[in-house]
């Protein structure tokens, strides 16, 4: 199948202070000049011929570790250079949250409604945020219809909560301690809704250094301008590097000319994509791809094999063990990519507790979950031909746990393989059933894989 559009970008328009403006990415790079943007004569900036909406194209060949474009940390939006710098910079105790995007969202909301603002060619790009068509945004009937089994309802339902209590408890009070700049008939839940889903699909976060990622949490997140129009597959051709002045994003590989250039956002599966982004990879274009077994399945799996009261008891305690070692939890889930298990240690350890004899479990947790190193490692690490080896007891558990998991969808891989193959069919179907096909199918494909595996 043709690749499909990588990143579902609103049609050019005007932001809330660049009404009037005929050619919004003219008065974009007109601002990126000023701002000290560097564009690379080899590239251009361009919606003809690019995935999805806006995306840099190859004006000329191109060689590996060519410099497209460079930012000056001056260009950037983030809560360090919005005018509102101070503001932020003194409420910095009062504006923590889970998310940690506080402080940019509420930069975001003062630069997009300021007609002053700097900003503003920048903000011309998007007509209206909501048309990034985030399945926040969808309704839950539909939502649910497309989305159930794959993770992204319930990811949804936790990211609308959020939102709604970083509302109501840090941004109002914010507003309502600064009514010189905020307004709350203005600055709304709506439109702050709007900007997290622009911040889920456009912002960075610079990586931390190696040697302080186990003392500093995550870096707040930033808005990039340029580097945030290029589009994203998992065999990506450019990527962005930082440096104490600038930014600079650079090939990863050879392009021809006419060719678009697409960065990647990271080794992310569909249902994130699609989740965080609006959009998800068609089949077979995603290696970073996975599917989830949620942990309470494969417990739920284990207590139906349980044939008396005795060994339900048993399956329980091992389940309490599980937990107490850190291994399990009620919303956790184990990862299944495509060549191998991404939570290896943690299902491995699940799958053999869970299969335990009482001895065995008794004589098991005596030693801590401890056992020869040897074992350990042979154990832990779950490749597809390690899948394939796994005990016969262990092997029934996982089968029957994936099982379980492909009857939390509403269609089978058979309907979905029907549809993608019948072309007329599937080109009548909206974006979002397109979308919501490709992430569903992807993962059935992944747990009908495993059960191939463990049969």
């Amino acid at each position: 199948m043709a690749s499909a559009p990588k990143r579902f970008k609103a049609a050019a328009g005007s932001g809330s202070g660049g009404k009037g403006s005929t050619d919004p990415l003219s008065a974009f790079l007109s601002w990126c000049r000023r701002a000290g943007v560097e564009l690379s004569p080899k590239v251009r900036l361009s919606r003809e011929g690019a995935v999805a909406g806006y995306g840099l194209l190859a004006a000329e060949e191109l060689e590996t570790g060519e410099v497209l474009f460079t930012i000056p940390r001056t260009a950037l939006l983030s809560q360090h250079t919005t005018s509102i710098h101070t503001l932020l910079q003194e409420a910095q105790e009062s504006l923590q949250s889970q998310s940690g995007w506080v402080p940019l969202l509420l930069a975001l909301l003062h630069e997009y409604t300021a007609s002053s603002s700097q900003w503003q060619p920048y903000f011309s790009l998007w007509q209206d945020f909501r048309s990034l068509d985030h399945p926040m945004f969808w309704p839950e009937e539909e939502r649910t219809r497309l989305l159930q089994g794959t993770g992204i309802p319930e990811a949804v339902d936790k990211d609308l909560a959020n939102i709604h209590l970083e509302y109501s408890s840090i941004i109002l009070p914010f507003m309502e301690s600064h009514p010189d700049v905020f307004d709350p008939k203005l600055h709304t839940l709506e439109l702050y809704k709007e900007l997290v889903a622009f911040v889920m699909a456009y912002s960075f976060q610079e990586p931390l250094e190696e040697e302080d990622e186990d003392e500093k949490g995550p870096n707040p997140p930033m808005m990039v301008p340029v580097a945030d129009i290029l589009n994203h597959v998992a065999n990506h051709n450019a990527n962005l590097e930082y440096s104490p002045h600038c930014l600079r994003m650079v090939t990863t590989q050879p392009v021809g000319k006419g060719q678009e250039i697409f960065n990647t956002y990271g080794q992310m599966a569909n249902w994130q994509l699609l989740h965080m982004y609006g959009f998800a990879e068609p089949y077979p274009g995603n290696t970073h791809d996975t599917a989830d077994i949620q942990m309470v399945t494969v417990r739920a799996a284990a207590l139906r094999r349980a044939s008396s009261e005795a060994q339900q008891q048993l399956v329980s305690e091992q389940w309490d063990f599980l937990c107490q070692l850190e291994m399990v939890g009620e919303e956790g889930a184990f990862v299944l990519g495509w060549d191998e298990v991404l939570t290896e240690e943690e299902l491995s350890v699940t799958l053999k507790v869970l299969c335990m004899s009482e001895e065995e479990f008794k004589e098991y947790k005596e030693q801590d979950g401890w056992e020869d190193d040897s074992e350990e490692e042979e154990n832990s690490t779950l490749s597809n031909e390690a899948l394939s080896r796994l005990k016969t007891p262990c092997k029934k558990l996982l089968y029957d746990s994936v099982l379980l998991t492909l009857e939390s969808y509403r269609s089978d891989l058979k309907a979905e393989q029907d549809l993608l193959n019948n072309k007329e069919a599937y080109e009548k179907l909206s974006r979002r059933e397109q979308q919501a096909l490709h992430v569903r199918y992807g993962q059935k494909r992944i747990l009908h894989q495993l059960l191939e595996l463990v049969r």
